[in-house]
């Protein structure tokens, strides 16, 4: 499993519409406030050339990437945090995923109501980001009373996190998201919602507006918040989903797309949550893992089977460039491109690794 991702927003803005897109999934996208209640989920093959190129060397009898799942929340509107729109129940289901994906609405149209009467990306990012605080803000209070009673006990560790608590309040309360108020540190004790990693999506109507003053304004909001950014054509993804795999590549070059919406938020995803790839390969299967960069060799075999963790002895690695270069693994033992790893060993992205273990 490579991570998961939650696609949020103001109602109609085409959250389920891309969520299909990128899923095929056929969550249920019309044009009315809330259509979607209950959270669509949609895992998806990542897909990675670097698969297919090692597989050359291998023929092995199956071929299995990692994978990415999408979470379609419904729409979120002004008094979300205090139910308004069943909003609690929204929140509750951004709590559960690692990475956040906000749909912006950047194209007008007459036939697509918006519910709050006209298109403006900015007002509508802080209609969100507001119940998000505010959310936040909730749930940090109600921590900090529990604190304030064990600290005064003389709790070290209570104390200190009461101080950074106090910090992240304060932040909040001027309109500061916890990721910029070390609520990152803290997400395992508080899972906050403005301290998850954000990408924020401008969605166009046309691949020409991709340039226009309203992804502009979005992109340069993004590059403020430290977040991800890319624009998105929802309503053309999701026509290009319809057809098959030939046919996606071609309608792609003719619209004036260069890589799918898929790939894109992809890429941003596993920028945002620094995440890598390594790979397995032997004549059963080539497979792909996805770890946090930095990761060393024994939690990366952890992927594999957490028993490896304990049992872990070595690990045989190839970089990419050299499995490619020496013809596979034999070559790549032949010209001594193969190196033998221990506990210390960081995996880096694209290894092909063989973990040895004990029984």
């Amino acid at each position: 499993m490579g991570f998961n991702c939650g696609i949020i927003g103001l109602p109609n803005v085409g959250k389920s519409t891309l969520f299909n897109a990128l899923t095929s999934a056929g969550a249920q996208a019309s044009n009315f406030a809330f259509c979607t209640v209950d959270p669509n989920i949609g895992r998806v093959d990542i897909p990675d050339p670097r698969m297919d190129k090692i597989s050359e060397f291998v023929h092995p009898e199956r071929v299995v990437p990692t994978q990415m799942e999408f979470v379609d929340i419904a729409g979120l509107v002004a008094g979300a945090s205090k139910g308004e729109g069943l909003g609690n129940r929204f929140l509750s289901h951004i709590r559960n995923v690692e990475a956040v994906a906000h749909i912006v609405r950047c194209f007008r149209s007459s036939d697509i109501m918006h519910v709050v009467g006209d298109v403006d990306p900015i007002r509508d990012i802080e209609i969100i980001e507001s119940e998000l605080m505010l959310a936040d803000m909730e749930v940090v209070e109600k921590k900090m009373l529990s604190l304030r009673k064990s600290a005064k006990s003389g709790k070290k560790e209570d104390q200190e996190l009461l101080v950074v608590l106090e910090k992240i309040m304060d932040g909040l309360q001027r309109g500061t998201p916890a990721s910029e108020t070390g609520g990152k540190e803290i997400m395992k004790e508080l899972p906050l919602l403005t301290a998850k990693p954000m990408m924020y999506v401008a969605n166009i109507g046309e691949p020409s507006e991709e340039d226009g003053p309203m992804v502009a304004a979005v992109r340069e909001f993004a590059k403020k918040r430290g977040a991800g950014f890319l624009s998105i054509c929802a309503q053309v993804e999701a026509e290009i989903a319809e057809l098959d795999a030939k046919e996606r590549t071609s309608y792609r070059a003719e619209m004036g797309l260069k890589q799918s919406s898929l790939d894109n938020m992809i890429r941003e995803g596993y920028a945002l949550l620094d995440l890598i790839t390594y790979f397995t390969a032997g004549v059963k299967e080539v497979r792909a893992w996805t770890i946090s960069k930095g990761t060393k060799a024994p939690l990366a075999a952890g992927a594999i089977h957490t028993d490896f963790v304990k049992h872990f002895i070595r690990a045989e690695v190839i970089s990419y460039a050299d499995y490619v270069a020496c013809g596979g693994e034999a070559g790549s033992k032949e010209k001594g491109k193969m190196r033998l790893e221990g506990k210390e060993y960081v995996v880096q992205d694209g290894d092909v690794i063989f973990f040895r273990v004990s029984a």
